[in-house]
C-alpha cells in the first residue's frame, strides 16, 4: 500500500524499511518559535564554522601533516566542502525542517537511509562539541600561564595527553555551561551567539592584520614537506573545520522566512569562513617555521615567539570566544537531529518534549552530559578523526539525494537550485569518498561498531514505532 505526497503526486511507500516522509509533512506541528534571522542565521554558520579549525587543528596539521601546504589542505577540504553546501542549500530552502541531512535522506532516499544519517549525526555533533572545547581548554590553559599562574595538572588533559593529566576540567566545564545556554531558549542563545561571533571575527582579522607584518619568506619554503600525500591528509583532518552550515540548517524550524534565509546564510558563512581560513593559515606559517608550531593554543605561541605577549593574550581570549561559539552551534544541532528522530517516532516522543522557553531540553542535556565525558577523558585528534567520517557520509546522502529529487520532482517550488546539476554534487560525492579513505583504520572500526548499534536500535525499535509506518504522518500541499 502507498500514500501519495500530494505535492510531488508522486506514491510514498509505507511498508519497509525505504517508505519516505512526504517533502511537507505538518506532522507534530511547530513547538519552536521561528525569531531567528538571516543575520543571526549567519552567525550560527560562523560560530560553526570558523573555531577549533583556526585555532586548534592549524598548528598541528601543518606541522605534522602538511607544512606551509596547510592553506591548500584548507582550500581542497573547502572545495569539497563547497559542493555540498550547494546542495544543503537547495534542500534547507525545499525542505525548512529541523534534522537536516536526516530529514532530507529520509524524504527522499527512504527511512533506513534517513535513520543512519541522522544516527551518525548524533555521534559526529556531539564529538565535535567535544573536540571543541578541548580547543578551548588549551588557549583557557595559555592564557591563564600568560598571567604566571601554574594550574593542578591533573586538570589540564585527557588520560595520555601529558604527565599527570587526569580529566580536561575547563572542556568539561563549558560542554555543561553551553547546554545550560541552550535551555534558555533559541531567542536569548542565538542573541550571545552573534555577539560572540563579531568578537570572534574581528579578532581573526586583527590577527592576519598583525600577522602579516611578521611574515618570513624562508618559512613557506619548502612549501609542502610531506608531498601531497600529506597535503590530503592535512584536508581529511581540516574538514573538520570546512563544515557547520549543516548545524545551522537544523535551526530551520526556528527561522523567519526559512525557505529563503537558509540557502543565503549557508553560502554566505562558508564564502566568508574560506577567506579567513586561507588568510590565517599563511600567516601562520609564515610568522614561524611549521617544525616548530606548537600542537596546542599554536597562533598565541606564535604570536609571543615574536615578542607580542599582550597580542598573544588577546588571541587566546578570541579563540575562547571564537570556539565557545562553536560549542553552541554543534550542541544546537545534535539536539535539533535528536528532536527530530524522535518526534518522528524512530526514538522515543520523550525526547521530543519542549520546555517552557521551546527548548528539546532533554537531547540538550544528553548532549551536554556526553561531550562532556568525551572532552574530559578522549585526547583531541581521535575524537577530531571521528566527526569527520560521519559528516563526510552525511554530504554524501544529502549531494545524492539532491540530484535524485531534482530528476524525479523537478517542478517543486525551489528557492535555490544548485548549479551545474549534477556536476556539482557529483564533485562533493567524489570529494568526500576521497577524503573518508584518507582516515585512519581505527577510525573506522570505532565508527563501524557505532553503524552496528544504530542497526540494532532500529531493527528493534525505531522500524516498529516509526510513526510513518503507522500513518501518523500528514501529507500537505502547502508549498
Amino acid at each position: 500500500m502507498a500514500a501519495h505526497d500530494d505535492v510531488t503526486g508522486i506514491p510514498q511507500p509505507t511498508k519497509g524499511i525505504f517508505r519516505r516522509k512526504p517533502i511537507h509533512d505538518e506532522s507534530g506541528g511547530h513547538p519552536f518559535e521561528r525569531t531567528i534571522g538571516l543575520w543571526q542565521l549567519t552567525a550560527i554558520g560562523l560560530g560553526a564554522i570558523i573555531g577549533a579549525g583556526i585555532f586548534a587543528l592549524a598548528g598541528p596539521v601543518a606541522k605534522h601533516d602538511a607544512g606551509p601546504a596547510v592553506s591548500l589542505s584548507f582550500i581542497i577540504a573547502g572545495i569539497a566542502s563547497a559542493c555540498a553546501a550547494l546542495s544543503y542549500a537547495e534542500f534547507g530552502g525545499l525542505i525548512p525542517r529541523a534534522g537536516s541531512a536526516y530529514t532530507y535522506g529520509y524524504a527522499v532516499l527512504g527511512e533506513s537511509v534517513g535513520w543512519f544519517i541522522g544516527w551518525d549525526l548524533l555521534l559526529e555533533y556531539t564529538a565535535i562539541v567535544a573536540v571543541v572545547a578541548i580547543g578551548v581548554s588549551q588557549y583557557v590553559d595559555f592564557f591563564v600561564e600568560s598571567f604566571g599562574v601554574n594550574l593542578p595538572t591533573w586538570m589540564l588533559g585527557a588520560p595520555g595527553t601529558g604527565g599527570g593529566h587526569r580529566v580536561d576540567l575547563f572542556a568539561v566545564i563549558l560542554c555543561l555551561g553551553v547546554a545550560w545556554l541552550l535551555n534558555r531558549g533559541i531567542k536569548t542563545s542565538a542573541r550571545v551567539e552573534t555577539y560572540l561571533v563579531f568578537v570572534k571575527i574581528a579578532i581573526v582579522v586583527a590577527v592576519i592584520v598583525v600577522g602579516a607584518f611578521f611574515i618570513k619568506g624562508e618559512n613557506l619554503n619548502p612549501y609542502m614537506p610531506y608531498g601531497f600525500g600529506g597535503v590530503a591528509t592535512g584536508a581529511a583532518t581540516v574538514f573538520f573545520a570546512v563544515f557547520g552550515y549543516d548545524a545551522m540548517s537544523t535551526a530551520a524550524e526556528e527561522t523567519k522566512d526559512a525557505e529563503r534565509n537558509l540557502p543565503k546564510a549557508i553560502l554566505l558563512s562558508l564564502s566568508i569562513a574560506m577567506v579567513l581560513y586561507v588568510l590565517t593559515a599563511t600567516v601562520l606559517t609564515g610568522m614561524q617555521h611549521y617544525t616548530q608550531l606548537s600542537d596546542t593554543a599554536a597562533f598565541a605561541y606564535v604570536f609571543q615567539a615574536v615578542n607580542l605577549p599582550v597580542f598573544a593574550q588577546i588571541v587566546a581570549v578570541g579563540a575562547i570566544v571564537g570556539i565557545i561559539t562553536v560549542l553552541f552551534s554543534f550542541s544546537l544541532g545534535a539536539s535539533r537531529v535528536w528532536f527530530a528522530i524522535s518526534r518522528d517516532g524512530l526514538l522515543p516522543g520523550w525526547f521530543a518534549k519542549t520546555n517552557a522557553r521551546h527548548s528539546p531540553h532533554r537531547p540538550v542535556w544528553i548532549v551536554g552530559i556526553v561531550s562532556a565525558a568525551i572532552a574530559g577523558f578522549v585526547p583531541i585528534g581521535d575524537a577530531a578523526k571521528l566527526t569527520n567520517i560521519g559528516i563526510l557520509l552525511a554530504f554524501i546522502v544529502v549531494s545524492a539525494a539532491v540530484i535524485i529529487l531534482r530528476y524525479r520532482s523537478p517542478h517543486l517550488p525551489r528557492t535555490f537550485r544548485t548549479p551545474w546539476m549534477p556536476v556539482t554534487p557529483l564533485l562533493g560525492i567524489a570529494f568526500s569518498i576521497w577524503l573518508v579513505t584518507e582516515l585512519d583504520i581505527l577510525t573506522w572500526l570505532r565508527f563501524l561498531s557505532w553503524f552496528v548499534l544504530g542497526v540494532l536500535v532500529y531493527a528493534l525499535y525505531g522500524y516498529r514505532h516509526a510513526k510513518l509506518g503507522h500513518g501518523e504522518v500528514v501529507h500537505t500541499d502547502d508549498a
